[in-house]
């Protein structure tokens, strides 16, 4: 906030990226540059740069359950952010505490299942787990078009595609998909949700730049800020938007791949 004031809790359960582009880290800068306050329970370790994920170190399940567990107890949260579950003892861990202590939080949910690197994030075999005890429970689901298509089993080329994977998600239980269309082709991106209450469609040009690690990190976390301050949904998408595009614009260009955004620009300040 430019006047120095916290509003909303973000906890934030995810993967730590050593890059410092995306995961937990990419999550904390975003949720600090929107004027929240973010505390974390990281599920997994990894040596990660622009170029590649070198290696990934879980973090035992029973110790991710502590860390969300602690920081309830304690500090609280408005909204709980997920994003790299890696595992499927991780995924029942993490559903199981929102089950027992975090039921009424809004809970925003960032299918991680691959670095923008290539490097695999979600096991495979967890997929079946993290559909039945993630998405069910999710406010809002945020996945980029191959993680739709793995969720949903389309094959998505169009925003009319899009549209349908978003319907889809809606009715597996999330009572909000946004569905990200950066992945396809053309000057224009569109990203859909499906709410209850139908469909918003969000377009804009694209940004053209290989500095984009992070950039689904960066979009769940921001909306999980708004959320978390009391705005609506459309609301907290639309800053978080905004927010996201202008760390494209002005990504610093580091690394030799997909480099990092800049998560040091500021949008207009949330008003209470």
């Amino acid at each position: 906030m430019r006047d120095g004031t916290i509003r909303g809790r973000v906890l934030i359960v995810a993967g730590s990226d050593s890059g410092g582009g995306a995961g937990i880290q990419a999550d904390l800068k975003t949720v600090t540059a929107l004027g929240a306050y973010g505390s974390t329970a990281i599920t997994a370790l990894t040596a990660q740069n622009t170029e590649t994920v070198a290696e990934i170190c879980p973090v035992p399940a029973a110790f991710v359950a502590r860390q969300m567990s602690v920081v309830l107890d304690d500090l609280g949260a408005d909204c709980i952010k997920t994003g790299m579950m890696h595992s499927t003892p991780v995924i029942e861990a993490v559903a199981d505490i929102i089950d027992d202590l975090a039921r009424d939080i809004t809970l925003v949910v960032d299918p991680v299942m691959v670095s923008t690197a290539g490097g695999r994030l979600l096991q495979q075999e967890a997929m079946q787990a993290f559909k039945a005890r993630l998405v069910l429970r999710a406010s809002l689901i945020t996945p980029n078009i191959p993680e739709a298509e793995a969720l949903t089993g389309l094959t998505i080329d169009d925003v009319e595609t899009m549209v349908h994977a978003a319907e889809m998600l809606h009715t597996l239980g999330a009572p909000a998909a946004l569905v990200t269309g950066g992945h396809l082709a053309g000057d224009i991106i569109c990203d859909v949700l499906k709410t209850d209450s139908g469909i918003e469609i969000f377009e804009d040009r694209r940004i053209e730049t290989r500095h984009n690690h992070g950039a689904g990190c960066t979009l769940a976390s921001g909306i999980a800020a708004g959320l978390a301050q009391g705005m609506a949904m459309i609301e907290a998408i639309a800053r978080a938007r905004a927010y996201l595009r202008a760390a494209l614009r002005t990504a610093p260009g580091f690394g030799r791949g997909n480099g990092p955004v800049n998560h040091c620009v500021s949008v207009a300040p949330f008003k209470a």
